[in-house]
């Protein structure tokens, strides 16, 4: 039997964990979202890049300001999205979200008016996540192969990320009516 060389990590401070880049190109090539993208926990700014490159206006905030030169400019506001006032009208929110407040980042990207929001969430939470059924949720869309999210302090000393442990998926919330839909979204084009 082949052993896997996994790493179990100690939870991070802020609840900074770094997705990989993919995980926000695929989002993008399958979701079309009208107005700017606003990422409130954008850390190093991956989702941004990528919203960036996508063709989207972008900006940011973080309780901590971790911006590198790896990951060019972008607008950014260190500050708590959960108790900044602001009007997101016009502007979509795509994050990963500390896994512990994924609810209140929801409910609060929702009432400050962003017109589309997606979130990543640890699926194992799903089950048990019965506030989604108050909230315009519309896709899950479920991540494959596993994303290997450590800890943005392990990436920052160095380290490489390896195969992922935990499922992830995106969870896409947006004003109308039905159920929600789910799918695969794989790290290559299908």
């Amino acid at each position: 039997m082949k052993r896997r060389a996994s790493h179990i990590f100690a939870k991070a401070a802020d609840g900074w964990y770094i997705e990989p880049s993919w995980c926000s190109r695929r989002l993008f090539d399958v979701e079309g979202f009208g107005g700017g993208i606003y990422d409130p926990a954008c850390g190093w700014g991956t989702i941004l890049n990528e919203a960036k490159a996508a063709g989207y206006k972008t900006c940011g905030s973080d309780l901590v300001d971790r911006r590198r030169s790896a990951h060019p400019g972008f607008r950014f506001k260190q500050e708590n999205f959960l108790t900044f006032e602001t009007n997101l009208v016009g502007w979509n929110v795509v994050c990963n979200p500390p896994f512990d407040f994924v609810e209140e980042f929801c409910h609060r990207a929702l009432t400050l008016g962003a017109a589309k929001v997606a979130m990543i969430m640890l699926c194992r939470r799903l089950n048990a996540a019965h506030w989604l059924r108050d909230m315009p949720l519309r896709r899950i869309w479920l991540l494959t192969p596993r994303p290997s999210m450590p800890p943005g302090d392990w990436i920052a000393a160095g380290n490489k990320p390896g195969g992922g442990t935990q499922d992830f998926c995106w969870l896409v919330f947006e004003a109308g009516t039905g159920k929600p839909a789910i799918d695969w979204l794989h790290r290559e084009k299908n």
